[in-house]
């Protein structure tokens, strides 16, 4: 499966948070990290790959290293395909649902955070997957503190060295903290 990944430098486009499309040229760095912030796998494809699409190597390379329970995915790996391989590992996959252009689902899950809010009830599901902001402050302290966001060398395998340092750099610094 991982040979199957493009590798080829080329421009891949994502909406921020506020909505706007944001495009670059390169690479894309996919991390699965575990609780404390660990990275424990990471792939690099081309800027224009998917992230659903790295989900079942990336998935798969993790379990050959560590035990865990659950998968925490956010709603761009809202597929069955995914969810399957995640049961297939022994996890529990918690993916938040993608209405996509479903307009009578879109509303369907509005009526239902709405209700559950309203009396008050916190799945577990739910707890646990707050937990996958933890990634996100992984890619995030990646390229703000360890040189991910600026990469000046060219090709794959350079730019695999130059942002695995970084990563390496990261995961020695969480463990630090950990001592501390």
């Amino acid at each position: 499966m991982l040979a199957d990944l493009p590798t080829a430098c080329d421009t891949g486009v994502k909406r921020n948070a506020k909505g706007h499309q944001e495009s670059w040229q390169g690479y894309k760095l996919h991390i699965d990290a575990i609780d404390g912030g660990l990275p424990v796998s990471c792939l690099l494809t081309s800027a224009s790959l998917h992230d659903s699409q790295a989900a079942i190597p990336l998935a798969r390379l993790t379990a050959g290293r560590v035990e865990s329970l659950y998968d925490l995915m956010d709603s761009a790996y809202d597929a069955e395909e995914i969810r399957a391989c995640s049961r297939e590992l022994g996890h529990v996959p918690l993916i938040d649902s993608n209405p996509r252009r479903d307009a009578l689902k879109k509303a369907e899950l509005q009526r239902e955070a709405l209700a559950q809010r309203s009396i008050g009830q916190v799945t577990p599901q739910a707890v646990r997957y707050r937990e996958r902001s933890t990634v996100e402050r992984v890619n995030g302290r990646l390229k703000d503190e360890f040189g991910g966001r600026h990469v000046r060398v060219r090709g794959h395998a350079k730019v695999l060295c130059h942002l695995m340092f970084g990563v390496l750099a990261l995961t020695v610094d969480q463990l630090m903290r950990w001592t501390l």
